[in-house]
């Protein structure tokens, strides 16, 4: 594969997880938490309590990274702050469900693994626009 389709793929790629990522804040921000309730009382009751804030920054998390994945598949250096703030965001964030609430306990071990390849996934776009940055491919 070429550098130049790799970079397109990769960013098409990056783009398309970012897109997920507004999608389950839109559904998780906006569920009938009554119906959600009725399948799966814990989480009801955690989305019911979560302050704004954690909301806020839910959303500045999956924002900023599409945002950033965006402007990477336009080629500017503007992507890379981005995807930073998307890592600080998403630390908080789960900072907050892990740190502040029952989770691990309720739900065990197994829940921080989603929340581990999110983050994962947010420190290699940062690292990868900072390498495109270096390359000269980001202006």
């Amino acid at each position: 594969m070429t550098a130049r389709r790799s970079f397109r793929t990769i960013g098409i790629l990056l783009l398309l997880w970012n897109l997920i990522g507004v999608a389950a804040f839109i559904m998780q921000y906006s569920a009938d938490l009554n119906q959600l309730a009725k399948t799966d009382p814990y989480t009801a009751r955690i989305f019911a309590t979560m302050p704004g804030w954690v909301w806020a920054t839910y959303a500045v998390a999956v924002g900023a990274g599409t945002l950033g994945a965006i402007l990477l598949l336009l080629r500017k250096a503007a992507a890379a702050p981005l995807f930073l703030l998307s890592i600080v965001a998403v630390i908080i964030q789960f900072g907050y469900s892990f740190l502040r609430t029952d989770l691990l306990a309720v739900k065990g071990a197994a829940a921080a693994i989603f929340p581990a390849v999110i983050l994962f996934i947010a420190l290699f776009q940062w690292r990868y626009a900072r390498r495109l940055i270096a390359k000269g491919v980001l202006r």
